[in-house]
């Protein structure tokens, strides 16, 4: 196989890198230099959530594995985007009308990518007014063998807020529940638009974590001519 085109669905990380409410906010500071030292080397501060990530079973249960611990294969593999672009704030999600028009071609190993649209959003407050997925549409996705959710947002759940309270995360649960992981803060969905991507979004091997951060990208693959 040869892979003809890279798509990179991953945020910088910086000091603007965008955090969910209350998380730690990345800090990147020289600590040695070329002039001072003889090389650059960066301190670097930041939770294990920060920019594009993945969580593991054990962000949201303590009884399950966390992500140094998970079969590389979570992370690795083809790709359905659905398409969920027709949603405003806070939209939900649903089976009927976004996921089961791609559902045939669901089974395990497929990477799930929710289409939104909300990281046109990004830096901004309504970054947070995000579509987010229904538990009943997360628990038939989980049905067909799924075991990878990732979105253009900053949550798989609804981010409460004063005004809107959420429902308990119930997305999260019912992932880790299964062994899965969830994906969050990709970008570029809409540039993954060729048929079958293979999606690559290894986390970095932080021992015993919740989530780290990933630098995801969909590839396009073309058969080799020996094929």
């Amino acid at each position: 196989m040869r892979i003809t085109r890279i798509v990179d669905l991953s945020v910088p990380v910086g000091p603007g890198t965008v955090v969910y409410p209350g998380d730690p906010e990345p800090r990147l500071d020289p600590h040695s230099t070329i002039e001072r030292d003889g090389f650059n080397l960066l301190s670097v501060t930041m939770g294990s959530q920060t920019g594009t990530h993945v969580d593991a079973p054990y962000h949201f249960d303590g009884a399950t594995p966390r992500i140094d611990e998970l079969p590389l294969e979570r992370f690795f593999g083809p790709a359905v985007v659905v398409d969920a672009t027709d949603l405003g704030p806070r939209g939900r999600i649903s089976w009927e009308r976004h996921v089961e028009p791609v559902a045939a071609r669901l089974r395990p190993g497929t990477i799930v990518l929710l289409r939104t649209g909300w990281s046109a959003h990004y830096g901004t407050p309504a970054y947070f007014e995000h579509p987010f997925l229904d538990a009943d549409a997360a628990r038939r996705i989980l049905d067909t063998g799924v075991r990878a959710l990732c979105i253009d947002a900053i949550n798989l759940d609804e981010t409460p807020d004063d005004d809107h309270p959420g429902e308990g995360f119930p997305v999260h649960h019912l992932v880790a529940r299964a062994g899965g992981v969830i994906g969050e803060n990709f970008r570029n969905l809409a540039s993954v638009d060729w048929p079958d991507p293979v999606v690559s979004c290894f986390p970095i091997a932080l021992e015993a974590a919740d989530g780290a951060p990933v630098r995801a990208v969909a590839m396009q693959l073309e058969p080799s001519a020996e094929n």
